[in-house]
């Protein structure tokens, strides 16, 4: 056998490099809560205290997620003033995601779950 690589194959940086970019998009996502809060905006704006019921998250963790996601530009934060009240939405980032996680769902009810 041959000590040399042939132009079809490929090295393991290039495999690597190849399985990158969904590295990097499940590090973005990947946490339990950052993709309980994901799916929950999925049905649209909703307030922080809203969140927190249909997550189950704490107070804290819940604000940590969010500025996570804010952080990632997933989510947005928008602050009205009269009530006093703090919504959170899916950016444009955040909407591109939702067929994704809508595959991933499909794929874990058949193969996980």
């Amino acid at each position: 056998m041959s000590g040399t690589h042939t132009q079809s194959e490929t090295s393991v940086e290039e495999k690597n490099a190849e399985a990158c970019p969904v590295v990097e998009a499940v590090e973005e996502i990947g946490s339990q809560w950052r993709l309980i809060v994901l799916h929950d905006l999925q049905e649209g704006e909703m307030r922080f205290n809203e969140l927190k019921r249909s997550t189950g998250a704490n107070s804290r963790t819940l604000s940590r997620v969010l500025d996570d996601l804010g952080e990632a530009a997933l989510v947005e934060r928008r602050v009205e003033d009269r009530p006093i009240a703090t919504y959170y939405s899916l950016t444009e980032k955040g909407e591109a995601l939702c067929p994704v996680l809508t595959s991933l769902e499909a794929w874990a009810t058949e193969w996980v779950v």
